[in-house]
């Protein structure tokens, strides 16, 4: 069982990571200048979002487009997703069922034989693998046809060449996610969909959250998440809580530590979308900024569609927004958003 930290949220996020500086001091709880940002953006979520900041054990901020979405109405999350994921290997890695360094060819075979054999689980997590690939990765992925998250992976070993040594520069992709939902498969000879309910959504009363994949066809557990606003602040609260939900452990601090870590902060990024520059990526987030012993400041999972959980451990809150209609890039306004919620919560780093 390794919990090695390293210098390291994948996935697809178009929203801009902020460095969390101060803007003109607004009064602890005056929520106004958030609520102006939500409703001038309104057109861009669809019409409908659902916006919660949770503090000090209870939600100190809540808002609504309509009645029809709220908090309870599941929404795609895309790769807001990855978090889930990322949190779910990490299970199995508090078991000693399996190690972060432990190498993807010990339990998928194939990669091995099209020259991948030194691919190990931290890399699937940090966008690290190595695959050769490009920008239009996702789309074409979407594209394509598998009956099984087997199929999906096993397309990866064998139909892809590999571009440069593992963990030796970042690109921004949706392989390496499936690749470890992958290998939990093999390792629990159980579906995802079945790990992460027994392991995260169903000890955390995620009642509205699943990878179904609707059309049928193979899981995709770097996409293909839904999810509630209330759902997913049940998340965010237990890493607030350092892995803690309602007085049940769901992963060790020292899990809760890993997935917060930076990982492989010094290497060349290879390809992230630009709206992502300056972040760090620790297991299955983006990290942004640095509190006083050094350690992470803001974590978050933004995606192209809307959805933007994030953490602020120096201010300790949680916050999720979700947009009804995620058919659309939205507008990056993550960066604001977090500024102006932190400003309302008020504090900071010291």
């Amino acid at each position: 069982m390794s919990y090695q930290i390293r210098f390291n949220c994948r996935r697809f996020s178009l929203f801009v990571l902020p460095l969390l500086f101060c803007l003109h001091s607004l009064a602890q709880g005056n929520f106004d200048a958030v609520d102006q940002l939500l409703k001038q953006n309104q057109k861009a979520f669809g019409g409908g979002y659902v916006m919660l900041v949770w503090k000090d054990g209870k939600i100190v901020y809540q808002k609504q487009a309509n009645q029809d979405f709220t908090g309870k109405t599941p929404a795609p999350i895309a790769g807001a997703g990855n978090w889930l994921t990322a949190a779910l290997v990490m299970t199995f890695v508090d078991e000693g069922k399996l190690s972060l360094d432990d190498k993807v060819t010990q339990y998928i075979p194939l990669f091995g034989k099209y020259m991948k054999g030194y691919i190990t689980i931290r890399n699937c997590l940090t966008n690290t693998t190595g695959i050769k690939t490009d920008q239009s990765v996702t789309s074409v992925l979407a594209k394509q046809k598998f009956e099984t998250l087997e199929d999906m992976v096993n397309s990866y070993a064998s139909k892809h060449d590999i571009g440069t040594n593992p963990g030796t520069e970042f690109f921004y992709s949706n392989f390496g996610p499936n690749i470890a939902a992958r290998v939990l498969e093999i390792v629990s000879k159980k579906s995802f969909e079945r790990l992460m309910r027994e392991r995260i959504t169903n000890p955390l009363k995620m009642r509205g959250t699943n990878f179904a994949n609707e059309e049928g066809g193979a899981t995709n557990p770097s996409g293909g998440a839904k999810s509630t606003a209330n759902d997913y602040l049940n998340f965010l609260t237990m890493l607030l809580n350092k892995g803690t939900f309602e007085g049940k452990r769901i992963l060790s601090e020292k899990a809760v530590e890993e997935l917060e870590a930076s990982q492989f902060a010094d290497l060349p990024i290879k390809y992230l979308p630009k709206e992502l520059t300056g972040a760090h990526f620790g297991l299955g987030e983006f990290i942004t900024g640095t509190n006083a012993s050094g350690g992470s400041a803001i974590l978050a999972c933004p995606n192209l569609l809307g959805t933007a959980p994030f953490i602020d451990k120096c201010r300790n809150y949680a916050a999720i927004l979700i947009a009804e209609k995620p058919e659309e890039e939205k507008k990056p306004l993550y960066q604001n958003l977090v500024n102006l919620v932190g400003e309302a919560i008020g504090g900071g780093c010291q």
